[in-house]
């Protein structure tokens, strides 16, 4: 047997990850990597963070062989290790790890990928185009394989690859990094009706040059903590679907709505100056559409103040009950595809791709 570590020499990264000790993480939604293996036997081990012994929370990882998911997995062992393919005649494959659950909640590491000796792996290759998308919940795919509505949120039914995000990604063969975040917003994460107090601590903006927020750690190290190098992926897009949680804060009330605009335009300023070469495409609408007409005089307000032109907006449907909904009435894997959608359409019109 050989053993091939989850090196840039040996596979392609997907998302935001940290290489560290020997160790790929993955925190956000997607995170994971794809590479090309021929032989006869493959093995993936993981390695689970501090939190595996619990009942809920834990990461949430599939595998995929050659498109086909053969690996539905929640992490609740130190290190599990699974074999892929143990065949007597060498094949060839294109293999994808990627961890469906978000970030806060847990991490997962790739060890090693374990084969036979003549075994070969080597990075899949690079798509022709690359988008980055910022959202909540939304993107998360959160509740997604879930539609008793009496039930709450769960990791193991949170599937990113079931969201609009990854489904628009796959229908442009694109490359992705996700940043999202299921209750967070731009000015006030989600608050219950009830309640009449900004949340200021589920924000998506102070997190956006991290690796990944995360309450999952290894050995009491917050290890995704860390800055992301922004110059090791440049998208040509931005999607940025953020609003739906602030607009439970701002409820129409005219002075929250006059901040949440502020933050918005702050928070693009900081996305531009991240990534000076990406156009952004800022979508919203599809669980609430209260903050609209908010995000519409951001984005020109941005306009007018920077000179960008590089941005547009695109205002999404509201789910309806026709459409039905999961849990915490988010949207059905039928409303994520809708969605998916008007927004490849869009993308292929602005980019030309």
């Amino acid at each position: 047997m050989q053993s091939f570590q989850p090196t840039a020499q040996n596979v392609k990264r997907i998302g935001r990850t940290l290489y560290q000790e020997d160790i790929l993480w993955l925190a956000l939604s997607g995170s994971g990597i794809e590479f090309l293996y021929e032989g006869r036997y493959l093995a993936v081990r993981l390695q689970g963070d501090d939190h595996t012994s619990a009942a809920a929370d834990l990461a949430r990882i599939a595998v995929y062989i050659d498109n086909a998911r053969v690996l539905d997995e929640m992490i609740s062992e130190p290190s599990p290790c699974h074999v892929l393919i143990d065949a007597e005649t060498c094949q060839k494959h294109t293999v994808r790890v990627l961890k469906l659950s978000e970030a806060p909640m847990s991490i997962v590491g790739i060890c090693e990928l374990i084969t036979d000796d003549g075994a070969s792996v080597h990075p899949a290759p690079a798509k022709a185009h690359r988008i980055e998308f910022i959202g909540d919940s939304i993107t998360c795919g959160y509740g997604v394989d879930d539609e008793d509505l009496t039930h709450t949120f769960n990791t193991a039914t949170e599937d990113v690859t079931k969201a609009y995000a990854y489904l628009t990604a796959e229908a442009l063969d694109a490359d992705y990094s996700m940043v999202c975040y299921s209750g967070y917003g731009v000015y006030s994460g989600y608050v219950d009706e009830s309640i009449d107090t900004r949340n200021e601590t589920e924000l998506v903006p102070p997190y956006y040059d991290l690796i990944g927020f995360s309450r999952g750690t290894c050995g009491g190290r917050a290890i995704t903590m860390t800055q992301w190098d922004f110059g090791s992926y440049r998208p040509e897009l931005i999607v940025l679907n953020l609003g739906t949680n602030d607009n439970s804060y701002c409820r129409g009330i005219a002075d929250r709505e006059a901040v949440f605009l502020s933050r918005y335009i702050e928070f693009l300023k900081t996305i531009r100056e991240n990534n000076p070469d990406s156009r952004i495409l800022c979508v919203y609408g599809l669980m609430n559409n209260g903050l609209t007409a908010s995000i519409e005089k951001a984005i020109e307000d941005y306009r007018r103040m920077s000179g960008d032109e590089r941005i547009s907006f695109l205002p999404l449907p509201t789910q309806t009950d026709d459409d039905g909904y999961v849990v915490d009435y988010h949207p059905r894997a039928a409303t994520h595809r809708k969605a998916s959608g008007i927004v490849t359409d869009r993308i292929r019109s602005l980019m030309q791709w």
